[in-house]
């Protein structure tokens, strides 16, 4: 009796904490097979989105699997047990007047499409359809690895594309493919019904994965009917983490500059990157991250002041990317083409001085956390796409992260943003690589000789 009424107390804890961190549209249950549902009432317009988001994606793939994160979501749209063929599948999409995609990331697979409110109960059965009883059907299969390789090809004709694929060949090493989202060619076209299967076997199950509703619907209902239609999907019997654990990736050991060529490269571009902080060793550090990222964005700021007013650079910024799994800090710039070296200099500069008490003003700390609370509250007009950010934040943190998000960017400091700076960028190893053409590499190549990277 003692231990069934600590039982009793402990669930209780549990939703009482929910109840206390999630704002109130926001209603979070777990079904009895681990699938978490999550329902945001929004009674604007009659219409409910439905997604589906598996902790996935290309963290999860060593080098023989790189990219089939990205081509099962492709065939999730496909045939299954329900809707046997690729026409039936689409019919039905028509009769319930979907408007559907799915995208692939890091850390997460989703898929997601919007309805009348009226086919609630249709889209769940049309969803747990999909995600439960895919066909992956050979014919299918054939024609859509060629799919996926074309958004494969289309990438590749930015020369962009070309400097940060190296770029993540530097900070990843031989855990690239880990950060590789769009994948291998080879490994795309020679995809087989198997590997699809293995994928599944893995992490499709409803312990992986959470079900949001979002739009005019009661949550009460929402509930009611995603344990009615989802309930009895099966969950694994193993932690697909523990089983099938992600490797750390090494720290850098040293600074390296490279060149990437690209006949098509109309200015030089210089991208720098550092290993930042994650979500699950340094939570304080990633709010650090994202107000300093806004404060180098300012036009007031030293930064875009010296290498934009100037005359230097036509663009430059500081972006870090929020990952469970070491998040990439990039540094970006397009100099003038007969500044090269000057702008590496100056960023150098910069980087040096970054940690200083006067590089930037209280008001330019107000004013990017201002700016992120009005991004914030700018994604949250359009429930049918705010949706994937919460989706996101659920399997790259934790919804309680991104619902407290903008709370715990107020608290950012100057020493907070210090502290950052010192533990993940100045003084630290980097990869810094330069986009030209290889007519101008020689002569670029000659001119940085003395540059300190």
């Amino acid at each position: 009796m003692k231990k069934l009424l600590c039982l009793i107390i402990g669930l209780l804890l549990v939703q009482i904490s929910f109840a206390q961190k999630l704002p109130p549209n926001f209603h979070l249950t777990k079904l009895k097979n681990g699938l978490e549902v999550l329902v945001i009432e929004d009674k604007t317009v009659p219409l409910i989105t439905v997604e589906i988001c598996v902790k996935n994606g290309s963290y999860t793939e060593d080098p023989q699997y790189n990219g089939l994160s990205h081509l099962y979501e492709h065939m999730f749209f496909k045939a299954n047990k329900d809707l046997p063929s690729q026409e039936a599948f689409l019919n039905r999409k028509n009769e319930l007047g979907l408007d559907w995609n799915g995208t692939t990331s890091n850390e997460r697979v989703n898929y997601f499409f919007t309805h009348n409110k009226k086919f609630l109960v249709e889209g769940l059965k049309f969803m747990n359809s999909a995600i439960r009883y895919p066909l992956f059907k050979e014919d299918e299969m054939k024609k859509e690895n060629p799919v996926v390789d074309g958004e494969f090809q289309r990438a590749e004709s930015n020369p962009t594309f070309w400097l940060i694929n190296d770029m993540n060949k530097k900070l990843w090493g031989d855990l690239y493919s880990r950060k590789n989202v769009i994948g291998d060619h080879e490994i795309i076209l020679t995809a087989t019904k198997e590997k699809m299967q293995t994928i599944q076997q893995k992490y499709y199950y409803p312990n992986n994965s959470i079900l949001v509703l979002a739009g005019d619907l009661d949550h009460e209902e929402g509930f009611r009917r995603a344990k009615e239609i989802f309930e009895d999907w099966a969950p694994s019997d193993f932690d697909p983490f523990v089983k099938y654990p992600i490797p750390e990736f090494k720290p850098l050991q040293k600074s390296e500059l490279y060149f990437t060529e690209n006949a098509n490269t109309r200015n030089p571009i210089i991208a720098r990157g550092y290993h930042g902080p994650d979500t699950r060793n340094d939570l304080k550090a990633t709010y650090a991250a994202d107000v300093f990222s806004f404060i180098l964005s300012q036009k007031s700021s030293k930064l875009q002041q010296d290498l934009i007013d100037s005359g230097l650079a036509f663009d430059i910024g500081v972006n870090y990317q929020t990952c469970k799994y070491t998040g990439p800090i990039l540094i970006f710039a397009v100099p003038h083409p007969e500044k090269i070296k000057e702008v590496l200099g100056k960023i150098e500069e910069h980087i040096n001085r970054w940690d200083s008490d006067d590089y930037f003003t209280d008001e330019q700390l107000q004013t990017a956390k201002t700016l992120i609370a009005i991004d914030d509250a700018h994604s949250r007009e359009k429930t049918s796409e705010f949706i994937h950010t919460v989706t996101y934040w659920w399997a790259s943190a934790s919804i309680d992260y991104y619902t407290a998000y903008v709370e715990n960017i107020k608290k950012v400091t100057r020493e907070d943003i210090q502290q950052y700076v010192r533990k993940y960028i100045k003084g630290k190893p980097n990869a810094t690589g330069i986009l030209t053409t290889a007519e101008n590499r020689p002569a670029l190549e000659a001119s940085l000789k003395t540059t300190k990277n």
